[in-house]
């Protein structure tokens, strides 16, 4: 529910409304436009009744929000939201590539990619310490010691982390050492995982579930930012279709419709989306041109020899020439 005040009234004015909703145990978010102030009401609308809000004078009207997600929908929040990790933003016009390998598998390893894909441009380092395998035989990540190089990463390039959560278990590792914390397919709808990690107050980016429609994605971000922080990136990494050819279907017009629904940024992952390194560079370009706020690349100094998805990896080499046809992309769209 929206609730529209009369032009002119300020904030201070409209607070006999906060009081009322937060009374009735109903959370509030004041949002200003051009001409006009609103206050969003999430939670339960039944708790309070529409005769007893439009009884304060300075209350224009009522506006019932058909869609479940308040806090990442558009209509409460119309302005895009920028997610700044230490000037590095994606968002708003801010335009970001998060690069790395699949998996951390040695210090020389991570280092030399990190360095690699900060001269081509890339705004984060990606890096796997805990790995979500289909099998339980294959290389499940370093765990606590790949986060460990990924801070030696950091410390001696200055990129931003972004590694992925896969359990409780490890929360107040992430909260200490990590700048982004991604949230996998597989855990997309790990509602309480959603939550507790929604409440360290980190930026967050949330991958799409391998058979999810956009508004379950979208209500998943909710259970995030519902958890407490702001800063949700969302992760459109292609879906299960009865197409063979590629690893996923990479769905590209969940870019234009997800910024119309929501005011977060889209990242789009063109690496698990396609499963083959060849197959990157046209969907990250076609990514950019449908209005992407970002990619993230898998790169790897020998794909040939990786521990995880060494098909999908693009070589540091390949890595460059996609980051300056990208460019040229904006630049074409500008």
């Amino acid at each position: 529910m929206i609730i529209v005040l009369k032009p002119g009234v300020s904030k201070e004015q409209a607070v006999p409304v906060f009081r009322v909703l937060a009374a009735h145990g109903l959370s509030s978010h004041d949002i200003v436009g051009e001409s006009v102030r609103m206050i969003g009401m999430v939670g339960d609308a039944k708790a309070v009744s529409e005769d007893q809000i439009l009884s304060f004078p300075f209350v224009e009207r009522i506006i019932r929000v058909q869609e479940p997600y308040k806090l990442a929908g558009r209509k409460f929040h119309p302005a895009d939201t920028v997610v700044d990790v230490g000037g590095a933003r994606i968002g708003g016009g801010a335009f970001g590539v998060v690069a790395g390998p699949c998996s951390v598998e040695s210090e020389d390893q991570i280092l030399s990619i990190a360095r690699d894909v900060k001269a081509a441009g890339a705004a984060f380092l990606r890096g796997g310490a805990f790995k979500p395998r289909t099998s339980p035989y294959s290389f499940q990540g370093m765990g606590l010691d790949g986060l460990d190089l990924l801070k030696i990463a950091r410390q001696k390039t200055g990129l931003p982390i972004v590694t992925e959560i896969m359990s409780q278990e490890y929360l107040a590792a992430f909260a200490e050492d990590v700048d982004v914390i991604q949230i996998g397919a597989r855990n997309m709808q790990n509602f309480t995982l959603l939550r507790e990690v929604g409440a360290l107050g980190k930026p967050v980016l949330l991958k799409r579930g391998i058979a999810a429609s956009i508004e379950e994605l979208l209500m998943a971000a909710e259970y995030v930012m519902s958890g407490g922080t702001r800063d949700v990136m969302l992760c459109e990494r292609g879906i299960r279709t009865f197409e063979t050819a590629t690893r996923n279907t990479l769905d590209l017009s969940a870019i234009p419709v997800l910024k119309e629904k929501s005011h977060l940024p889209v990242v789009i992952d063109p690496s698990h989306a396609t499963g083959y390194w060849h197959l990157v560079e046209p969907m990250a370009l076609a990514a950019t041109a449908a209005g992407a706020d970002g990619l993230i690349i898998e790169v790897h100094n020998h794909p040939e020899a990786a521990l995880c998805d060494g098909a999908q990896s693009v070589t540091p080499q390949v890595f460059n020439k996609i980051m300056n046809k990208v460019r040229k992309v904006r630049e074409a769209i500008a």
